[in-house]
């Protein structure tokens, strides 16, 4: 990465795209899709991916989301899985997997173009390197195509407008920048902080020194930013109006996100450090060179970013911005600090480049090129080892999807009890409730350690209409199997002898008919069972 370096003046380095330049963008591009092979030749979907697709196929098949199924996040994710799995097709994972592997090169191309714009060509190859090696960082559920490396190319191509050394005082790329800002928060909520940086960016001191410009100009860019992200956000909420969920919407992308308080609170912050610790030391070099930018840039005209002050100081509050959408649900699961890659990668490229491309002496040995590519390379190897062994066990269909599927007809509904969306998925089959994981029916709090612990209750967070919602659904599409997925556990969190209305459904309609390892197999019966019939248990695997 150190061909066709030209010293400028104030000793900057610049880099022209030659054909080295283009020589190490495609080794780039192998690099990308071979550090991502565990996760584009997997069979089925990854974690959330599993719950994602049966909202989209949901939509595909004419449902709408947040009525006929329900999951919390915005609606452009579930528009965006739809689009996918049209072209794709239907349970074509392998595609899925391949868009996402498409969204982080977008994304590495968003981010070399905007490290090139501030530094040079090498810098900016050394984002996009640094975006490759560690938006998957260590965990095998984060090579999901989840909210996070969603929103993260729209967030980057923003800042590349805002960014953008434009001829034009008016500005008019801020439109835009607005509303890729939006689609970000479209995609996930936590992406709706970094509209504020960025709007803070185009009100500062040094941006209009840097640009030559007055207090006004600077006012009407950073309200275009704001325009083009509130018109955004009012055109979908008009979609959502004319196709009649707008209220659903709001409601499970907005209202229902507490996280409850008291004896779980310490847990979820003990959790949050657990992992926070994790991630500073799976990512090393990454917060090291993000930590080694920021030495002297609090001072005029030093350090790196002497020249780039406005900038610097939007990167460094769109980082504390990414940290506080990353803890603000205190769930701190190891795929919300994605977030976090952006910001940390454009501050920490231009040290990357200069640690590879001159020579210093007097550099501390850890800093030195053959210990840093080193640490990289130990690094990538352990993040592709963690994922190829995660994902190996995750590559066989479910024994209960695959009983379905090959026990019913394409039209027939089925619905799951538990956590387990996937099972939809294995089965081929649509859900016979809008409920397509039953956290509304029973109160289950997602990301506490205490989630699965049955002393924990969480009957006070069951939804006040869900089992009514859930009977009225059945009534509509009766599902031909019932699976009790919690039955599978030593002990269940949510055994159904403590919900009335699905036990005397089971006892009144239902009988056992296969056992699995992931639960039990209820199959319709073909009329109501009298008192004088007892339940029988019938296995037909």
């Amino acid at each position: 990465m150190n061909a066709g370096i030209a010293v400028k003046d104030k000793g900057e380095q610049s880099m022209l795209p030659n054909a080295r330049g283009y020589r190490w963008a495609a080794v780039l591009l192998a690099f990308t899709v071979l550090t991502r092979l565990p996760a584009l030749v997997h069979p089925r979907t990854i974690d959330d991916e599993g719950v994602y697709a049966v909202v989209a196929l949901e939509i595909l098949d004419g449902g709408k989301p947040y009525v006929d199924a329900i999951e919390r996040k915005p609606p452009l994710l579930f528009w965006t899985y739809a689009l996918i799995l049209q072209i794709g097709g239907k349970y074509n994972w392998i595609a899925l997997h391949s868009a996402a592997v498409l969204w982080t090169l977008l994304t590495m191309l968003g981010l070399f173009v905007v490290a090139r714009q501030l530094f040079d060509h090498p810098t900016g190859l050394s984002a996009a390197l640094l975006y490759s090696s560690f938006q998957s960082w260590a965990v095998w559920k984060n090579l999901a195509l989840n909210g996070e490396i969603l929103m993260n190319l729209p967030i980057v191509w923003g800042v590349v407008l805002t960014f953008r050394a434009s001829r034009s005082r008016a500005r008019p790329e801020l439109l835009a920048a607005g509303v890729l800002l939006c689609c970000a928060f479209l995609l996930k909520q936590p992406a709706a902080v970094a509209a504020i940086p960025l709007g803070i960016y185009l009100l500062l001191p040094s941006y209009r020194a840097s640009r030559g410009m007055g207090f006004t100009r600077s006012v009407l860019h950073a309200m275009l930013l704001t325009v083009g992200f509130f018109a955004t956000l009012g055109l979908v909420a008009l979609i959502l109006h004319k196709q009649g969920f707008f209220a659903e919407a709001y409601y499970w992308t907005i209202t229902d996100h507490d996280v409850p308080h008291g004896p779980t609170d310490a847990v979820f912050w003990i959790r949050g450090l657990r992992t926070t610790l994790g991630f500073v030391g799976a990512c090393g070099l990454l917060v090291t060179c993000a930590a080694l930018s920021c030495k002297g840039a609090f001072r005029k005209n030093k350090g790196l970013w002497g020249s780039h002050r406005p900038e610097f100081a939007a990167l460094l509050g769109l980082l504390i911005a990414s940290v506080i959408g990353t803890s603000a649900s205190g769930r701190f699961y190891p795929h919300y600090f994605i977030q976090l890659l952006p910001p940390l990668v454009l501050l920490g490229a231009p040290v990357l480049s200069r640690l590879w491309t001159l020579v210093d002496h007097q550099r501390p040995w850890l800093l030195r090129p053959r210990v840093t590519q080193g640490w990289l390379a130990l690094t990538v190897v352990g993040f592709l080892t963690s994922h190829t062994i995660g994902l190996a066990g995750q590559r066989g269909e479910t024994a209960v999807g695959r009983y379905v599927r090959t026990t019913s007809a394409p039209d027939d509904r089925i619905f799951v009890w538990g956590q387990h969306a996937a099972v939809y998925l294995d089965a081929r089959r649509r859900p016979a409730s809008r409920y397509v994981t039953t956290f509304p029916l029973t109160g289950y709090v997602f990301g506490s350690p205490l989630s699965w612990d049955p002393t924990f209750d969480t009957s006070d967070r069951i939804l006040p209409d869900a089992w009514e919602n859930l009977e009225g659904d059945f009534r509509q599409h009766a599902p031909l199997y019932i699976i009790d997925t919690d039955a599978s556990r030593p002990v269940p969190r949510y055994p159904v002898s403590d919900f009335p209305i699905l036990q005397r459904l089971l006892n009144d309609r239902y009988q056992v008919v296969h056992h699995t390892p992931e639960g039990v197999v209820y199959r319709r019966l073909s009329a109501p069972r009298t008192d004088s019939q007892p339940q029988t248990e019938v296995d037909s695997g």
